[in-house]
């Protein structure tokens, strides 16, 4: 970092992932404290849209959010460009700096944040792509290439590699879509709230859950055992996704192992909690157990330390 301005951009990328990206936050604490910047300023780029876009409810609310969307992304090719504008708000701003330096310094590819922003897109109403339903699995994850696999590509030369990126990449993308899959099963009352289902239609169809079903169990606060059944074979599938792109990272520099490792035990920890909690998940939001984190990230770090 070479000048206050940029500094103060760090921390404060730095501060909202530790308020919101506790999983990830914890992980990346395993990493060298040069690289610890750089996935908080990703963290903080993708946030800040997931932000913009969950508050685009109302036909209002979503003209603004596309709105804003298209200017972030007009900023951040200016940014690139090192042509900066003046539309951000100060707080985006700060983020767009840093994401701008992160992207130059390890020479991330671009075309990764405009694909990423084009499956944002499909999460606003009026959107020419918009989508609150995916009928299969095929078509969530077309919109996962974007929201999450664009950020494991996005994250990968940060962690660096003992092969070619390009190698490296289907299982960063593969580990991006575990992690948004995960998501997808611990958040689904949350996305009901929004008018939005981000478990595919025709798995769901195969033992018996609809919308009208799922709402009934928002509304009631109880799982049917039709839903029971279906997450149980979701969460079945998130772990193949899991178990195919695990032994990718071997593939990184072997000193960030241990702090992704420590992200994909944590963050699969999760569907353990919604197990445990007998698929509960209209009436909590299945979280590991902070004394369960402490213990995967203090093993990874033991594990870590004879590497040099």
């Amino acid at each position: 970092m070479t000048s206050p301005h940029l500094e103060h951009a760090y921390r404060d990328c730095r501060r909202i992932a530790a308020e919101h990206g506790r999983t990830y936050f914890l992980a990346t604490r395993l990493l060298e404290p040069e690289r610890r910047p750089a996935v908080h300023a990703l963290y903080a780029f993708a946030r800040m849209v997931d932000d913009i876009v969950d508050g685009a409810g109302a036909a209002v609310h979503a003209e603004a959010s596309a709105t804003q969307l298209d200017r972030i992304e007009h900023d951040l090719r200016g940014y690139l460009a090192d042509a900066p504008t003046t539309f951000s708000t100060a707080a985006e701003e700060r983020i767009l700096i840093a994401l701008a330096d992160t992207i130059h310094r390890y020479s991330i590819a671009p075309e990764h944040f405009w694909v990423f922003l084009d499956s944002m897109r499909m999460d606003i109403p009026g959107s020419p792509n918009y989508r609150d339903r995916y009928p299969t699995m095929t078509a969530l994850r077309e919109y996962m290439r974007g929201s999450a696999a664009a950020i494991g590509l996005q994250l990968l030369p940060v962690l660096g590699a003992v092969v070619p990126i390009e190698e490296a990449e289907p299982a960063a993308a593969a580990l991006g879509e575990a992690f948004q899959l995960t998501n997808f099963l611990r958040d689904i009352a949350e996305d009901l709230d929004r008018g939005r289902v981000y478990l595919p239609q025709e798995e769901l169809a195969a033992f018996g859950v609809n919308d009208e079903l799922l709402t009934h169990c928002r509304e009631s606060g109880r799982t049917d055992q039709r839903v029971r059944r279906a997450l149980a074979h979701l969460i079945a599938v998130n772990r193949g996704v899991y178990r195919l792109a695990t032994p990718g990272i071997d593939l990184l520099t072997p000193r960030v192992r241990p702090a992704i490792q420590t992200a994909a035990t944590l963050y699969s920890g999760i569907l353990d909690e919604i197990e445990r909690t007998d698929y509960a998940v209209f009436t909590r939001r299945a979280v590991v157990p902070q004394h369960r984190r402490l213990r995967v990230a203090a093993k990874e770090f033991a594990l870590s330390r004879p590497i040099r």
